[in-house]
């Protein structure tokens, strides 16, 4: 669900009258936000604290609290006097001075800075000192490389929109149910990449059915496998993909599939490449040389991803198995462009279909026409009845009947060619496996952010990764989820 700031007060409203206390709540957001900065940090160095008076504020106190006693050098960058603090965030300072020792973070360790200057209650543009202590976070964050975590929200992001000062995150930490305006289009640069801290006893009745995608939930999509698993029981993906100059996309795709969990995974390729592709393809795939795509249909497979870099030539055929194959298929790349010149035919297709256009596609599909990018996934799901999966910054699934979901993880070194061939695999080989278009796409999004995230934290940086570094860690990204990872 995804609340309002009034709907977020009502909720700890009835928490409260139900027992709970500000003083255990913000505990528990403090103790969740150090282990975000842990997760994406994995040897202490510096956080500095910038913090205000009001309980986001103290948010930020608790975490540094639960930073220092991992190790890291604290340093307080107050916007107020002591004496204007609010009661229980003074009480959280005391509390942090009491454990933290003068020390000397390493060479090259981490510099990271918790932005607890507003939270969702803020009104208007930041005044002085909170918007020069703003201007002093952005700095530090494109000067010296500081890692920014906003708590909440980033302060100074209004409804979704900026009006003065506002702090760029790198991770908005919030905290209980995600906030409306964490998720405007124009507010993604500011957010960054989004984790959520749940507290205990929060129950929200009403909001957004809309939802954030976090481990939480997701795990319970993915449960372990029966240990007398078999290949079979693993499912068979068909992949349509590759032609002269775009071998890699067919390769990407298939990797993808192979790393997703696919037990048996055949790449059906025109003659003229296929040699080529079994040659470039991992031994696990197997590579069928396919004239006639019609052939497809008398496969036994239980999902076909078609689209990655099969070009316009087999136009017809291609929207053909997207309209008549009975099993669910997923649709990207080309795919999508040849759909672009009759979308209707998702009317008449005879099994589930799940779209990943990124916006360029899906403009091709369906224009926009200054519509957010949730209302226009949304509108498409609903008029097509498909499954859309809008990758972006803020990659969006929505399924007719479902709530629409938000993918939480990822950064902008996904940002190159490849990714979508890698996540077109992903999510055709969770379909094989028994999962819904809609949780599919879910999971595969999820997937293919952490471990990119993964690949950062292994050395690669945003430059420098590739599909390939999210196809090695995979496995990470899997395991991540189990444990319940932000």
């Amino acid at each position: 669900m995804i609340l309002t700031p009034e709907e977020m007060k009502a909720a700890e409203e009835l928490a409260f009258a139900r027992g709970a206390t500000a003083e255990g709540l913000m505990e528990v957001a403090g103790r969740g936000i150090a282990a975000i900065v842990s997760q994406f940090h994995r040897s202490p160095g510096t956080c500095l604290v910038f913090y205000g008076k009001g309980h986001n504020g103290g948010d930020a106190l608790v975490a540094a609290r639960h930073l220092a006693l991992r190790g890291w050098v604290i340093s307080e960058k107050p916007a107020c006097p002591d004496n204007s603090l609010s009661d229980l965030t003074a009480k959280q300072l005391i509390s942090l001075r009491e454990v933290t020792a003068p020390r000397t973070a390493a060479n090259g360790s981490p510099l990271v800075v918790l932005d607890g200057l507003l939270g969702i209650g803020s009104q208007g543009a930041p005044r002085p000192p909170v918007s020069n202590a703003i201007q002093s976070i952005n700095t530090l964050r494109r000067e010296q490389g500081a890692w920014v975590l906003a708590i909440d929200i980033p302060s100074g992001l209004g409804a979704g929109s900026v009006d003065g000062a506002c702090v760029q995150a790198d991770v908005t930490a919030t905290i209980g149910y995600a906030k409306t305006c964490l998720l405007a289009d124009e507010a993604t640069d500011f957010v960054g990449r989004l984790a959520v801290v749940a507290l205990p006893g929060l129950d929200a009745k009403t909001g957004d059915p809309g939802r954030v995608a976090v481990s939480s939930w997701l795990s319970g999509l993915l449960p372990p496998r029966n240990f007398n698993t078999h290949k079979g029981q693993s499912g068979r993906v068909g992949i349509v993909a590759g032609s002269p100059g775009f071998l890699g996309a067919a390769n990407l795709c298939a990797l993808g599939a192979l790393k997703g969990g696919g037990g048996l995974i055949t790449l059906f390729a025109a003659p003229r490449v296929a040699e080529a592709l079994a040659i470039r393809c991992p031994p696990e795939i197997m590579v069928r040389s396919t004239a006639n795509l019609r052939e497809i249909f008398y496969e036994n497979l239980d999902v076909l991803a078609i689209g990655p870099g099969i070009g316009m030539a087999r136009k017809e055929d291609v929207l053909s198995l997207i309209r008549d194959l009975p099993i669910p298929v997923v649709a990207d790349a080309d795919a999508l462009n040849a759909l672009s010149q009759d979308p209707g035919i998702l009317k008449k297709s005879r099994g589930p279909r799940l779209l990943t256009p990124h916006p360029g596609e899906m403009e091709r599909l369906s224009p926009q026409a200054g519509r957010s990018r949730r209302k226009w996934a949304e509108d498409f799901s609903t008029e097509m009845k498909t499954t859309l999966l809008l990758k972006g910054a803020r990659t969006i699934v929505a399924t007719p009947g479902q709530p629409t979901t938000f993918n939480s993880t990822g950064h902008p070194g996904m940002a190159t060619g490849g990714m979508g061939d890698v996540l077109t695999g992903v999510t055709s080989a969770l379909i094989a496996q028994g999962h819904s278009p809609d949780s599919s796409g879910i999971l595969g999004a999820w997937a293919c952010g952490f471990a990119a995230e993964s690949a950062i934290a292994l050395g690669a940086s945003q430059e420098s990764l590739t599909p390939q570094d999210v196809t090695d860690n995979l496995g990470r990204a899997f395991h991540a989820l189990r444990r319940g990872q932000f």
